[in-house]
């Protein structure tokens, strides 16, 4: 050969192999492409449905937490309605606690009155210092009023542990109001929230719930049994009220009455004792008529005796000249024994006058005696009328349990 050619030293294919291969290349290439356009239109399809899976997923989120907001909302009213029920309840109570309280600080005057009563009528002397009818019904309202007393303290006392429990579940119930404006507070913030928000991050535990988490049922539960606990606090509450009420007023009639059966009980005795002082001003006045007729009497008594003094001189005197007459004409005539008759009929006469002079005298004597033991009882009876008007009108402040 005149012309020398080079050749790689590779191994050649034929033309049919080419072609093979070109054909290969090109279906290996659609089949590339077809994938390609398969996948890509996968991948949009994809992207789609992600996205709107998202969105939708989002949507729903939002619809959860507006039906959420909702819902707390709603038990929110309502527990804010049983929580004004509960602030008006606890009112009403301090005021009908307030109202006991009174009722106690009337108790108390009572009980003043009735002990400066009791002291004042201690003050009679002699036999008025007795333990009449007033003394009686003074004794009982001091007894039934220390029982009344104690009834209204352990009522107040009950009424205080009633506030207690009260204001505790107002606390618990504003405490829970708090925490669920709160929640609500969040929800808000959390529908305002966007995928294109700044304050978005990813989290270390974006799904990882706490220990103490509280289920649904559980939380329902809950918002249930915060308004049955309103509703039992103030159903009981309400009772207790009615029993103060209804003790107050039972408390403020009883005291009425103990107070008109003292009164009465005071001015019967006034009568009594003005009917017994009266007796003896009548007593007194008549032993005083007696008193002059008997001194009248007295000095009449003595006249006749200083008037029998003389009749015994002038037969004494008689008696003695006739015996001056001689031998026999001193004889036991009838003059004689006229006189001596005359002088024994004087002796017996001069005797029963001093007899009754003395029996006068004594009796005059008694008279006196009863005249002062009347001035007596009439100074006691007139202290005890006094004591027992004073206490009367010390009594008049009770007449009005419903005093400011």
């Amino acid at each position: 050969m005149s012309i020398v050619t080079f050749e790689k030293p590779v191994p050649k294919i034929s033309e049919s192999d080419w072609n093979y291969k070109l054909i290969e290349l090109r279906g290996s290439c659609d089949r590339s492409r077809d994938c390609a356009f398969t996948l890509g239109n996968e991948s949009h399809r994809l992207r789609n449905e992600t996205d709107l899976t998202t969105h939708w997923g989002t949507c729903r989120t939002n619809s959860d937490i507006v039906d959420r907001q909702s819902e707390i909302t709603r038990w929110k009213n309502k527990i804010e309605l049983w929580s004004t029920y509960l602030q008006k309840e606890i009112e009403q109570m301090i005021l009908e606690k307030k109202e006991n309280e009174k009722a106690i600080e009337f108790q108390n005057l009572n009980f003043a009155v009735t002990n400066h009563c009791l002291s004042l009528r201690d003050e009679r002397g002699g036999e008025d210092l007795c333990y009449d009818i007033a003394s009686i019904e003074l004794k009982n309202e001091q007894l039934t009023l220390e029982k009344l007393k104690t009834s209204l303290a352990e009522i107040c006392q009950n009424a205080w542990e009633k506030i207690n429990q009260l204001e505790e579940l107002q606390m618990n119930v504003i405490k829970d109001l708090e925490n669920k404006n709160n929640t609500i507070e969040i929800d808000s913030e959390l529908l305002i929230m966007t995928k294109d928000s700044k304050n978005i991050s990813l989290k270390p535990d974006p799904l990882g719930a706490p220990k103490d988490i509280n289920t649904y049922e559980k939380w329902l539960q809950q918002c249930t049994n915060v308004i049955q606990s309103i509703e039992h606090e103030l159903l009981s509450s309400e009772k207790l009220r009615e029993r103060m009420y209804l003790l107050r007023h039972k408390t403020k009639s009883d005291m009425i009455a103990l107070n008109d059966k003292v009164n009465f009980g005071l001015r019967k005795r006034i009568y009594y004792t003005e009917r017994a002082k009266y007796e003896l001003e009548w007593q007194k006045k008549n032993m005083i008529l007696d008193k002059e007729t008997l001194l009248k009497e007295i000095n009449k008594l003595e006249d006749a005796l200083d008037r029998k003094l003389n009749s015994k001189k002038l037969i004494e005197t008689r008696y003695e000249e006739r015996l001056y007459r001689d031998e026999v004409e001193l004889c036991l005539d009838k003059p004689t024994l006229g006189l001596q008759k005359e002088n024994a009929l004087l002796d017996n006469s001069t005797k029963m006058l001093n007899d009754k002079l003395n029996q006068t005298k004594a009796m005059f004597t008694v008279l006196i005696g009863h005249l002062n033991l009347i001035d007596e009882q009439l100074k006691n009876k007139t202290h005890a009328l006094n004591v027992d008007q004073k206490c009367l009108q010390y009594r008049v402040q009770l007449e009005d349990p419903d005093r400011s």
